[in-house]
């Protein structure tokens, strides 16, 4: 960080030089006491209300202070009082890019190089402040794609499949909407956790099943550590289907937990297309329709981000298999 501008001493009746009150103040700067050498710079100003070089040494001192709001009030008198001086607008310049205002901070720090283009210091802080800028504009991006979560888009096209195969359109929309609350839930627990449970999410019949006994959600985080595992839990699935009177079913199970069936693996029409990506699976099951997705994910700013699900071909890659008997279309 830039230190306090220096000055010259005056003098006493012995002849000896006696630092004045800008001097004290540099010297308590220098030694990081920053709050008496506000002070000192406070008591200089007094004196000399038209000293540039004071409010900016005092708002280097209040910049350390973390006062900031006094700081960038400092900047502002040097700019004022002296228009053409750099230093005024460095000041100001490092003042902003501590509250992380970039932009006015980038623009400080390009007005401080018209009047001083040959600074080093001035140059590097543009430097950094751009790359500050940057930084910021794409964790803006980052957060809005983090926050702004909406499924919808990306399975337009299942409406148009739903609709063929159930013909009702109360029927096939609860049903879309059931995938889509699932599958943004998921999103938005794996944006705060890095991960996903494994469970498999039931549409009840609101009508027909029995609420008391079948809740909506059955965790099934041992599924996928054998062969044996995931038959037991297969069979438990389809049963609970029938019983519940459940009208679809939507699994999420995050990929590091799959130790089988491990479907990313395999070759002809098995061979995983998606890259190496962490994420996680999605599959929905209704009596008259499959689907199943992998929603990918990937570290952004250090934080994981969920890129747009792709959709797989079940047939090749199913995590379980059908949960219901298929039907053909309702009316």
């Amino acid at each position: 960080m830039a230190e306090a501008e220096t000055g010259s001493a005056t003098g006493n009746s012995g002849g000896v030089p006696e630092p004045s009150l800008k001097d004290k103040g540099n010297e308590f700067f220098k030694a990081g006491n920053y709050l008496k050498a506000a002070a000192l710079y406070t008591q200089a100003i007094k004196l000399d209300p038209s000293n540039h070089a004071l409010y900016s040494n005092r708002a280097a001192a209040f910049l350390h202070l973390v006062k900031l709001n006094k700081a960038l009030a400092d900047a502002e008198m040097t700019i004022k009082l002296s228009p053409q001086w750099e230093k005024g607008y460095f000041r100001k310049g490092c003042v902003l890019e501590a509250m992380e205002k970039y932009d006015d901070a980038l623009l400080a720090f390009q007005s401080a190089l018209q009047y001083n283009p040959q600074s080093a210091e001035v140059s590097r802080k543009i430097k950094r402040v751009s790359q500050l800028v940057k930084d910021k504009k794409r964790a803006q991006e980052v957060d809005k794609k983090r926050t702004n979560i909406n499924m919808t888009k990306h399975l337009d096209k299942l409406k148009s499949e739903l609709s063929e195969k159930y013909g009702s359109e109360e029927c096939w929309k609860d049903i879309f909407s059931f995938l889509v609350e699932t599958m943004e839930a998921a999103v938005r627990s794996w944006h705060e956790t890095s991960n996903v449970d494994a469970k498999v999410y039931y549409l009840l019949d609101n009508e027909k099943t029995d609420t008391e006994k079948y809740a909506p959600v059955v965790n099934i985080d041992k599924a996928f550590e054998s062969p044996h595992t995931h038959s037991d839990c297969f069979q438990f699935l389809r049963k609970y289907a029938e019983d519940s009177v459940s009208r679809a079913a939507c699994l999420i199970t995050p990929k590091s937990l799959i130790s089988y069936p491990q479907v990313w693996k395999g070759q002809g029409s098995r061979k995983w297309k998606h890259g190496q990506h962490d994420g996680f699976f999605v599959q929905l099951e209704t009596p008259s329709l499959r689907k199943l997705w992998f929603v990918p994910s990937s570290s952004e700013l250090g934080r994981p981000l969920c890129r747009d699900p792709e959709v797989l071909d079940i047939a090749a890659h199913e995590l379980l298999p059908r949960i219901f008997k298929e039907k053909l279309r309702s009316t």
